[in-house]
């Protein structure tokens, strides 16, 4: 789901910050899912049941580390793998395109079409409960981030993600890695929903509207957000009316002049005239 605001607070977002994620990206239908925060294993389900020597999917083996070793300063504490679903297991047998190496944003209506394809195969709780948890795993919800289409079962991109999954999506991928506690991470979660705005080309106040919730720590990685955005646009306005008085025939001269990159300035331009004729009144006939 406008201005500056102060800085993203260092609580860390909780759960329910991402419930409207879980209503947009989980497959099943109804009935309860596992909690939000938990790890799903089929991020390590195996590409193929019957290859049980392959290595998980995506993943090796990590070396055994002795239980002395210190942590480093600041690293989460290391989680034990749930154990995998047999329907998980067989899902990725099925469908590695969906749920192999690669995960795959699902398209909605997914268990109805899982069902209606294998109802000798699955059992319909066991089956939601395992849609539910890998809708939920970290991997899961990369995928839904980077913006990518949701799929069928065929692998084939059948419906566009909606910027408020997006967005829900990438506070939870930065939530578990702990973002608060680095301004890195901070930085880079703003300017992903910043280019995520300017994607779904919706304003800010209605991209606002759509995406703010009732907690206080994701609402503020909101405006910071949305300030950023704003002080971009007012610069590449700015650039714009800039080039216009220059007398300057060609945006390649016009960013030798002053120094600047050629492509850069062409897309700051190409942004400002957009946002201009979207307000523009419309010819009178």
């Amino acid at each position: 789901m406008n201005d500056s605001a102060p800085a993203a607070s260092s609580t860390p977002i909780p759960v329910d910050a991402v419930s409207a994620t879980h209503n947009a990206v989980t497959a099943t239908e109804g009935g309860p899912a596992p909690a939000v925060g938990a790890e799903s294993p089929a991020g390590e389900a195996k590409a193929a049941a019957p290859r049980r020597s392959r290595a998980r999917r995506g993943k090796r083996a990590a070396p055994s580390t002795p239980a002395t070793t210190a942590a480093a300063p600041g690293t989460p504490p290391s989680r034990t793998p749930r154990p995998v679903p047999p329907t998980l297991e067989k899902l990725a047998e099925l469908y590695p395109q969906l749920f192999g190496a690669v995960f795959r944003p699902l398209k909605r209506g997914i268990f109805q079409d899982l069902m209606a394809a294998h109802p000798e195969v699955f059992e319909r709780e066991a089956l939601k409960q395992a849609l539910g948890q890998h809708t939920r795993s970290t991997r899961y919800l990369q995928s839904v981030a980077t913006g990518q289409q949701r799929h069928d079962l065929q692998g084939q991109p059948v419906e566009a993600m909606a910027p408020e999954h997006i967005h829900h999506a990438l506070l939870e991928v930065y939530r578990r890695r702990q973002g608060h506690n680095n301004p890195e991470m901070t930085a880079k979660l703003c300017a992903r929903i910043v280019a995520n705005l300017e994607a779904s080309g919706l304003s800010r106040e209605d991209y606002a509207e759509r995406v703010r919730t009732r907690d206080e720590a994701a609402n503020a990685l909101l405006d910071q957000a949305l300030g950023e955005l704003a002080e971009k646009m007012a610069r590449e306005e700015a650039l714009l009316r800039t080039f216009e008085a220059s007398g300057q025939k060609t945006v390649q001269a016009f960013a030798d002049m002053y120094g600047m990159d050629a492509n850069t300035v062409l897309r700051a331009l190409h942004s400002a005239r957009s946002r201009a004729a979207k307000v523009a009144p419309a010819p009178a006939e």
